[in-house]
Formats: structure tokens, sequence, C-alpha cells
């Protein structure tokens, strides 16, 4: 982010994207566990959003086993995609917090409003680019990146602006683990840049940062992170409803943030899938918090 660039922090308080509730506490959460203190100490202006801006979309029953509860999050979405764009265009850096990975379909439709050569590097034990069709749960938070690459459902392809709203040549997954078996034909066939554990534990955590940096702000007009707390182990983040072991530890996650921090490349951000329910204590909603900082500028020294 530029310096002195105030910050916008909007809330997404829902979670009906994914097979388990209270990812929709994510939000408040994070902000009880001290993140504006966080940005305070850190120096930065900021302002946290009211989630006013979202409709009542717990009213639209729309589902199909392939797209469950499309209608909720397809009127989130629209929501998101419309803020985010405002935000983008008044010049603040927006700091989304959710939530399910679902929020990123609007997160990314509102950021290419302006930014048509976005860059991003998705931070997830998941790749998220199923399609309905290949989709195993039919749960749209692991549609949520297939979605941006124009793949899947015109209805949510189709959001503010037409798709795509990203090219694969622009794309960098990082603490990849588990794969559906269509993604990975996708990713493939696509050319998407893909870490997996694998690779972060042969080549470590600095140079794969390095690399993935490298291809996201190639010829792009920005950069968003799209952190999504399961891509940490779970004995460090346990409040997440899609768990998988042999993820990123402490350090790896904030040694991930900080060279996006020094980077200086980084234009907006979303951190999701922290669900409080889960949580042992309070341990993953403030290792959210932390991470944010880490994001934002803090440093050990």
């Amino acid at each position: 982010m530029k310096d002195k660039q105030p910050i916008s922090i909007l809330p997404v308080p829902f979670d009906w994207g994914a097979s388990r509730r209270g990812a929709s506490d994510g939000p408040q959460a994070m902000l009880s566990a001290g993140l504006e203190r966080k940005l305070q100490l850190l120096g930065h202006r900021f302002e946290v959003r009211s989630d006013s801006y979202l409709s009542d979309f717990t009213a639209d029953r729309r589902s199909s086993p392939r797209m469950k509860h499309w209608g909720a999050v397809l009127t989130m979405a629209e929501a998101v995609a419309k803020e985010v764009a405002l935000l983008t265009a008044s010049r603040a850096f927006p700091l989304i917090i959710g939530g399910d990975h679902s929020i990123s379909i609007g997160t990314i439709a509102g950021l290419t409003q302006e930014r048509k050569k976005l860059g991003v590097i998705w931070i997830d034990a998941h790749a998220d680019t199923n399609t309905p069709e290949s989709s195993p749960s039919g749960n749209m938070h692991g549609m949520s990146l297939a979605v941006s690459l124009g793949l899947g459902d015109t209805r949510f392809t189709g959001i503010d602006h037409p798709s795509p709203k990203l090219q694969a040549q622009r794309i960098a997954l990082v603490g990849t683990r588990q794969l559906d078996e269509g993604e990975k034909g996708l990713i493939r066939s696509r050319g998407i840049a893909c870490y997996t554990m694998h690779d972060i534990d042969k080549l470590g955590m600095a140079r794969v940062m390095e690399e993935a940096i490298a291809i996201v702000s190639k010829d792009s007009d920005g950069v968003h992170v799209s952190f999504d707390i399961d891509s940490v182990d779970p004995g460090e983040a346990p409040g997440t409803g899609t768990p998988v072991r042999g993820g990123l530890n402490f350090r790896e996650a904030h040694l991930a943030m900080e060279m996006l921090y020094e980077a200086k490349a980084v234009t907006s951000a979303d951190i999701v899938e922290v669900n409080p329910l889960l949580d042992n204590g309070h341990q993953t909603v403030r290792l959210a918090v932390d991470l944010v900082g880490s994001l934002l500028g803090a440093r050990i020294l």
C-alpha cells in the first residue's frame, strides 16, 4: 500500500457460502480482538465501514445441489462489489474482513471495475477453482476464484461488468494442499502458478513469496491479497470451517505478509474464514489480527 493511504475496513458478516456456520462472526471478533488498536499503533488512518450496505441476503432462499444458497451469495456479492468499487474509486485501501471465501466474488468484481489488470495472491489451503459442474460439495466458497476467471454461472461471472475479472497469468496460489480433480485440471490448463505446501517445504517460504509477488506484479495495475486463515496449519489456527493438516506455520504465515508489505505492491486485501465458534479461545482470531498487522507494516524490530 502507499504511505499514508487511508484504510477502509469493510466487514462482511456472511457464511452462507460455506458448509459450516460461524464465519459470519469473524469480522466482529477481529474488531473486538484489537484490529483497530493494531492499526492505530502502526500509525494508519482508517475507518470501519458499517455493514448496512448489505441487504437482507437471508431472505433470498434460492438454492440448488450444485450451488448451495446461491441466492444469498449473489445478493451479498453484488452488494460487496458495489461497496468495494466505491472504496477503490476513493483511493482508500480496501481491507475486507469476512466471512467465508465466497465474499471474494464481490471483492474482486468491485476491485476490477477500475483495476483491469489486477494481480492476485491467493493464500489458501484450497484453490477455490471449482465450478458448479466440478464441485463435490456445491459450496460456493469453493468457487470464488473460478468465478473471477469467468467460469461458472453467468449470474456470478457477470456481476457489475463482463467477465473474466482476472487473467490467469497474474494469479499465484500459495499454501495449496487440498485440490479436487477438476481444480487440478483447470490449474494446469490455464497455467496458473500454484505453490503447494510441497513447494514451500522444498524451496522455502521466502523464495516462494519472491516468485509469487513477481508473477502477480508483472504488468499489473494493482495486487490483491486474499488470505484464507485455513492456509495456516490447524494447530496454529483451529478456528476455521475447513481445516487441513500440514499448512503454513506461524512464522511462514507472517513472513508471507511481511514480504508483501515490503514489496509495496499490495493495493487491497481480504482475510476470510475466521470462525470464532470453532476457535480455541481466541487463538485464531488473534492470529488473524496479527497477520493483518504484518501485511500493513508491523515488524519485530
